[in-house]
């Protein structure tokens, strides 16, 4: 078993749970850290959980100076995302005409899709190390692929999730320069059956909807095989590129 550990950031969403299940039961690590604002009810000898509000930095940096103590982490892997919300104060969905833009909606959709994954990328290097080939993962989508927008719509995650892709190119230039052994990866798993996919589902072929098992086992599966020079990668659950 590897004396690396591995951090499943929003791991209360359906593919962070399957994340932290599938990796706690296997020997590539020898801890498992999980972050979520409420904690998981998952147990295992490995699993290690914290209660950490993501749109918070300052939770973020304390986070990482206290897991600095547990060891080299050889993987990251950020789920945090929306793309509709609906509570008591406010309702957020896909746009579908340029009338349905409004400000707060476009400030919702970054400050979850965009800031809260940047300000991990900007706390995590206190958890690696120059020694260690450590990758990190964060769940973008291929509507982030500003080259491949053909069909129009959806402003607000389409362009929030653009911006997470810019700030993950951005931020390997300055990884590779400290960390020559640490990748970042863009990862679109697909339509999975989740909470975040649920009102659009209809739409999709049966063969093209996902369970979080598949989409889990197709990342971890993947991660080998990626060249660290060609880093950062965008890429889909079937390991093929996305047009940034």
């Amino acid at each position: 078993m590897s004396e690396t550990n591995a951090l499943v950031i929003g791991s209360s969403s359906g593919i962070g749970a399957e994340l932290v299940s599938q990796l706690c039961d296997s020997n590539l690590y020898h801890q498992v850290h999980a972050i979520s604002r409420n904690e998981i009810a998952v147990a295992h000898p490995k699993l290690h959980s914290h209660e950490v509000d993501s749109s918070d930095e300052v939770q973020i940096a304390k986070i990482c100076e206290t897991l600095r103590e547990s060891g080299p982490f050889a993987l990251v892997v950020c789920c945090i995302g929306m793309l509709h919300l609906v509570s008591n104060v406010e309702q957020v969905s896909p746009e579908k005409r340029l009338e349905d833009v409004t400000a707060n909606q476009l400030e919702h959709y970054f400050k979850v899709n965009t800031v809260a994954p940047m300000m991990w990328l900007k706390h995590l290097p206190k958890l690696l190390l120059k020694s260690v080939d450590t990758q990190v993962v964060l769940l973008s989508a291929r509507v982030a692929s500003i080259e491949d927008n053909k069909l129009g719509g959806w402003y607000g995650y389409r362009a929030s999730k653009a911006a997470l892709n810019m700030l993950i190119k951005t931020s390997q230039v300055e990884y590779r320069r400290r960390f020559k052994t640490v990748q970042i990866v863009s990862y679109h798993p697909g339509t999975v059956d989740t909470g975040l996919s649920k009102p659009f589902q209809s739409n999709v072929p049966k063969d093209k909807l996902f369970s979080v098992d598949f989409t889990v086992r197709q990342l971890l599966s993947l991660l080998p095989t990626l060249d660290i020079n060609h880093a950062p990668h965008f890429i889909d659950w079937d390991n093929k590129s996305i047009p940034w």
